[in-house]
């Protein structure tokens, strides 16, 4: 969101959060896609000109149903596959990829990285634990248990010498200063979601849809919430991750 925010000051943002059905990353496949199908749909009923589908588990596992929808869906997998891809300075080394079960399991980030880097070690990790740990609170660098987690999850990246690690979860760059604690500084963090966030302003653009800023320049545009789950936790959750007070509103899934 942030990110969006600010490449895109002028735009009007609406932010579903399925969070009645969460968490995606234990639904099975025929599960995320019925529920990737309904969300396009809901925000395109809303009047959506584009949609960022910020969920990896949803692109792994839909990729059809986004790249098939009536109006334009960026993932989170192939702009930062590409960004990958371009940094030339990292073309040998070994590149990590963490995200929740559902995402790793299903294959699609590692099987785009070893088409869009040939020859790289790809070192993939599920890290079901980091989304409830956000969502709880659990996000200071500082904090026990998160560090546990980042030691328990990460060993394996830290032990492969990857010099690059997307963050394939939206929710994993909230705590991606424990993983640099963790990693170290020379290992250079990914996140998906940011990279989405620059193909949809480039998208729009591209498109002539790109809202217009005002002179006087500023964040113009609104952010609406909505949640299929209690307005309440939503906000709060929202407040935590966002660090700013929040109004949602509830809207049915289904």
């Amino acid at each position: 969101m942030s990110a969006l925010r600010e490449l895109m000051p002028a735009e009007t943002i609406l932010y579903f959060g399925d969070t009645s059905r969460c968490p995606y990353g234990t639904k099975t496949r025929e599960e995320l896609r019925r529920f990737a199908s309904g969300n396009l749909e809901l925000l395109a009923s809303m009047g959506a000109k584009a949609v960022i589908a910020a969920c990896g588990t949803v692109s792994a596992n839909a990729p059809e149903i986004l790249s098939s929808f009536r109006i334009p869906v960026v993932n989170v997998i192939d702009p930062v596959v590409r960004a990958v891809a371009e940094n030339k300075e990292a073309a040998s080394g070994p590149v990590a990829v963490i995200a929740t079960k559902a995402s790793i399991g299903n294959g699609a980030f590692q099987r785009k990285l070893q088409s869009a880097c040939s020859g790289r070690e790809v070192v993939a990790v599920p890290c079901q634990d980091f989304v409830a740990l956000c969502e709880s609170g659990h996000i200071s660098p500082d904090d026990v248990l998160l560090r546990e987690k980042v030691r328990e999850y990460l060993e394996p990246v830290k032990a492969s010498g990857a010099s690059e690690m997307i963050l394939g979860c939206t929710h994993f760059g909230i705590i991606s200063e424990a993983i640099t604690a963790y990693l170290g500084d020379d290992v250079r963090l990914l996140s998906a979601s940011e990279f989405a966030a620059r193909e949809m302003k480039n998208l729009l653009e591209a498109s002539g849809s790109a809202a217009e800023q005002s002179d006087a320049g500023g964040h113009t545009g609104e952010i609406r919430y909505y949640t299929s789950g209690d307005t309440l936790e939503f906000e709060m959750l929202a407040e935590r991750i966002l660090n700013t007070e929040i109004k949602a509103v509830h809207i049915s899934a289904e």
